[in-house]
């Protein structure tokens, strides 16, 4: 497949990103597919029968997939939300794909079991966050849970300096080049800002990889 052109200012509202977008993350995110495993690992632990799952950024539906077997045998849906429309042209998951903005998405309506933020919202502006994340925890069925893997703060000092060449080194090692991997960097400057764990309040560490970490939140029963 052709190198996609990285766009100057990153976005997935495209149609080229949104046709190269799963060959893409995994070369610039080489655990990809292991992360993915992880949510679909731990959201089965989740999901009862008849349940819901709300996936929130949900691109070309690899969460959805990933989950497919597990809301299969449990006769579950999925809404898969993505404020890009040229994502849902080439949606291939489960469920129902939705064009909305988490920020104003109604999920109360919806009563979830499952949410899923998978690399989401790390593009949500700073000052939208608490309010998403607070109303994705109060419209959780008792017994649920809330799944978000996101590029988190870098570490200080020379600790930092280790763990960001580990993700370049394993960009690298996947095939991106050089230049691909300055210019993607360059590209998400003023729209992709990293997570603090101060603004996930009451989750709890799941996975970890360079800068990127995974967490969970569970309503009590």
């Amino acid at each position: 497949m052709a190198k996609m052109s990285i766009p100057g200012d990153w976005t997935f509202q495209n149609t080229e990103v949104a046709a190269a977008f799963d060959s893409h993350v995994r070369e610039q995110l080489p655990w990809y597919d292991l992360a993915t495993g992880a949510i679909a690992h731990i959201g089965r632990h989740y999901v009862p029968d008849g349940g819901t799952v709300v996936d929130i950024g949900a691109s070309t539906g690899n969460v959805g997939r990933a989950l497919a077997p597990t809301l299969e045998q449990r006769k579950a849906r999925l809404i898969a939300i993505d404020n890009s429309s040229e994502m849902g042209g080439v949606y291939s998951g489960p469920g129902r794909f939705q064009v909305a903005d988490a920020r104003t998405f109604d999920f109360s309506s919806e009563k979830p079991d499952l949410i899923v933020a998978f690399l989401v919202l790390m593009f949500v502006p700073v000052p939208d966050r608490g309010e998403l994340i607070s109303r994705m925890k109060a419209a959780l069925r008792p017994g649920g849970a809330i799944i978000v893997f996101d590029k988190m703060h870098a570490r200080a000092g020379h600790l930092g300096s280790v763990i960001y060449r580990l993700t370049l080194a394993a960009k690298y090692e996947a095939g991106a080049s050089p230049e691909e991997i300055i210019q993607k960097e360059l590209s998400l400057a003023g729209v992709q800002r990293p997570m603090s764990e101060r603004e996930l309040p009451g989750f709890e560490p799941v996975f970890r990889f360079g800068d990127f970490a995974g967490f969970i939140f569970e309503r009590p029963s």
